[in-house]
């Protein structure tokens, strides 16, 4: 029987990708604690891949990240997919659901998460989709924090607009650490000052990633390479502040052997524990 994501000790995990497959079906005990699945990815698929979400599932505690809900978008919320995402929700115990704090589509998927403006109005809207995707669920949501390159119209700065939106909608937040610090180049800002605008007992969950650098003012987030060491460093202070929540290190391509994510997974377990970041 597994374990609720909620009651484990200070954990980690890897997102169910098909590239990792083989890998995370012959991992060791204790390589990593949960795996997080995009239920778009997953409803409804039988066959080989089906029955290894099957077993996987019964090894590990799933948490659920969506791609798709478009909480900031103008169209109605999807309410079947909402429904069809309670059922799996229930089937494999998920205790954790993350959505992003951004729109994908405008009749039809626009296949990228886009930024909203941080406005007022905005606020308003997308709490009140949040509300109504909570009410369907039967459960709280976590929206995260999303990287963004073209800033639309901002009335306030990102941290008071994130923090308004959880006040309004009386949600949680799954906090992007890599997202605060690609932002805050390419915005600039100070990621320090985010995590400290931050209201604490919002933060549910955490993630970690790699970006591209691809100059000094101007970073990409890519989920295709190593966490970098500023990056590390952020996580340490974010967990100084919110506690050593769960946390998934975000890996979608160019996938390493998989020791060399095992290690990554080791440094944010040192960094729970209050060890030293990469230097």
């Amino acid at each position: 029987m597994q374990t609720p994501l909620s009651s484990l000790p200070p954990s980690v995990g890897l997102g169910l990708r098909r590239g990792l497959l083989h890998d995370l079906r012959n991992a060791r005990p204790g390589d990593f604690d949960f795996l997080e699945v995009a239920p778009e990815n997953w409803i409804g698929v039988g066959g080989a891949h089906g029955a290894a979400l099957g077993q996987l599932a019964e090894r590990y505690p799933l948490s659920c990240h969506g791609l798709s809900l478009s909480l900031g978008g103008l169209a109605p919320l999807d309410v079947g997919f909402l429904q069809e995402v309670r059922v799996f929700l229930d089937r494999y115990n998920v205790p954790l659901y993350s959505e992003h704090l951004s729109y994908c589509s405008d009749d039809g998927h626009l296949y990228d998460l886009l930024p909203l403006p941080f406005t007022e109005e905005a606020v308003y809207h997308v709490a009140a989709r949040i509300r109504q995707a909570q009410d369907i669920l039967g459960r709280r949501l976590a929206v995260e924090n999303v990287s963004y390159y073209a800033a639309p119209r901002q009335d306030m700065d990102e941290v008071t607009f994130t923090n308004a939106v959880l006040r309004e909608a009386d949600c949680d937040l799954l906090l992007d650490v890599n997202n605060v610090y690609v932002n805050s180049v390419n915005h600039g800002f100070d990621p320090q000052a985010f995590l400290a605008g931050i209201e604490p007992g919002r933060v549910v969950g955490m993630h970690v990633a790699g970006h591209f650098d691809q100059s000094d003012s101007l970073k990409i987030d890519t989920h295709g390479a190593s966490v970098k060491p500023v990056v590390w460093t952020l996580l340490a202070q974010a967990y100084a502040r919110f506690g050593a929540q769960p946390t998934l290190l975000e890996r979608d391509f160019n996938f390493p052997a998989f020791a060399e994510l095992v290690a990554e997974l080791q440094t944010i377990r040192d960094l729970q524990a209050g060890g030293r970041p990469r230097e």
